[in-house]
C-alpha cells in the first residue's frame, strides 16, 4: 500500500462558538483526484485551510508529503498549492508580473514563468494585465501562481465557481493534465456532475464529519448490475437468487437488476451460466451510480445513523 500523500489523524478544529470537524480521519494516495462534497457550512474549507497549515488544529495531526502541518508548516508549504473560494489578483500586473511575483515569494527561479505559462494555456496572454483577462483565465492565472514551485498537492476550493461550461471543461482537462504530471489534487466543489469528470475519490463531509470516503474508478466488492433478456423467460429471477454473491434482486421475466460481491472472473461466470441455461441475455452490464445519487445516499444514510 503506498504512503499517503494527505494523512489525517483525529483533527479537530474549534471557532470561538462552534467546533467545526470532529476527530476526522482520511488518507488520500500519491497521484489521485480527491472530491470534496458537502453541504454548506460542513466544514469543507476550514479542513482544506488545515491541510493547507493555514489553521491549527485544537488537536489531531495532519501530515503532507511526510510533513507536519503543526510542526513543519514552511515545509508543507513548500509541497503544496492552495487556491482559496475567493483569490486575488494584482490586476494592474501582467501575467508575467504576476508570475513572477509567484517566483520571489516562493523562492524558486524566474525561469518557470514561461513554461508555467504554457502549461495553463497562457502564454499568448503574457503581457496582458490580469485585470483584463476573463474569469476563466484568471482562475487559470491563481492556478498557476498555486503550482509555481511544483508542488507535489494541489487544493482547490471551488474552483470551478462562476465558469461558464467552456472554462470549466478546460478546467477539468487541466486538473487530469497535473494529474498526469504526478500531482495529487483535492478540489471541494457544488458542481458534481463536473467532479466525476476527474475524480478518482470521494470526500464526504456533513456537520465537520467525514461520512463517507471511496473510490468511484473502483470495481466495488458489491456492484451492481443491470440484465436485460431479449426473450422473457420466467426462471431467470429463480436463477440469480441461487447464485452466490447475489443481493438487493430486483427481477421480471425479462430484467433483473441486483447487487454483486465477485469480481470479474465470477461476474463472467455468472454470465456463462445464464447462457448455458439458455437465456437470451441481451444486456449484462455494470449500473453506473453517479456521483450526485451517490451523494445524495450517503447523506441520507449518514443523517440517519447520527438521528
Amino acid at each position: 500500500m503506498p504512503t499517503p500523500m494527505i494523512d489525517v489523524e483525529q483533527l479537530v478544529f474549534d471557532y470561538p462558538a462552534r467546533r467545526a470537524l470532529h476527530a476526522v480521519d482520511f488518507h488520500i494516495n500519491p497521484g489521485s483526484i480527491t472530491a470534496l462534497v458537502g453541504p454548506n457550512g460542513a466544514g469543507k474549507s476550514t479542513l482544506l485551510r488545515c491541510l493547507a497549515a493555514l489553521y491549527r488544529p485544537y488537536s489531531g495531526r495532519v501530515s503532507i508529503n511526510g510533513f507536519d502541518t503543526a510542526e513543519q508548516p514552511r515545509r508543507v508549504h513548500q509541497s503544496l498549492g492552495y487556491l482559496s473560494d475567493f483569490f486575488g489578483l494584482y490586476d494592474a500586473l501582467s501575467v508575467r508580473r504576476s508570475l513572477q511575483h509567484g517566483c520571489r515569494t516562493h523562492g524558486v527561479d524566474s525561469q518557470r514563468v514561461e513554461p508555467t505559462a504554457q502549461r495553463l494555456g497562457l502564454e499568448a496572454y503574457l503581457d496582458t494585465p490580469a485585470g483584463e483577462l476573463s474569469r476563466g483565465l484568471r482562475q487559470r492565472l491563481a492556478i498557476g501562481l498555486a503550482i509555481i514551485h511544483e508542488p507535489r498537492v494541489l487544493l482547490l476550493d471551488e474552483p470551478a465557481s462562476g465558469l461558464d461550461p467552456e472554462a470549466r471543461i478546460a478546467l477539468s482537462e487541466l486538473f487530469l493534465a497535473l494529474q498526469a504530471q504526478g500531482m495529487t489534487l483535492m478540489v471541494s466543489s457544488h458542481i458534481l456532475a463536473e467532479l466525476e469528470d476527474y475524480a478518482d475519490n470521494v470526500l464526504i463531509i456533513d456537520a465537520g464529519r467525514i461520512i463517507d470516503h471511496h473510490g468511484l474508478r473502483e470495481q466495488g466488492a458489491d456492484s451492481q448490475i443491470r440484465i436485460d433478456l431479449a426473450r422473457a423467460d420466467s426462471r431467470l429471477a429463480a436463477l440469480l437468487q441461487e447464485q452466490a454473491g447475489v443481493s438487493r434482486l430486483q427481477a421480471s421475466e425479462q430484467q433483473a437488476s441486483f447487487g454483486f460481491a465477485g469480481d470479474a472472473e465470477a461476474r463472467a461466470a455468472l454470465l456463462a451460466r445464464l447462457l448455458a441455461e439458455g437465456l437470451a441475455v441481451a444486456t449484462f452490464a455494470p449500473v453506473e451510480r453517479d456521483l450526485q445519487a451517490v451523494y445524495v445516499e450517503r447523506m441520507r444514510q449518514g443523517r440517519g445513523e447520527a438521528r
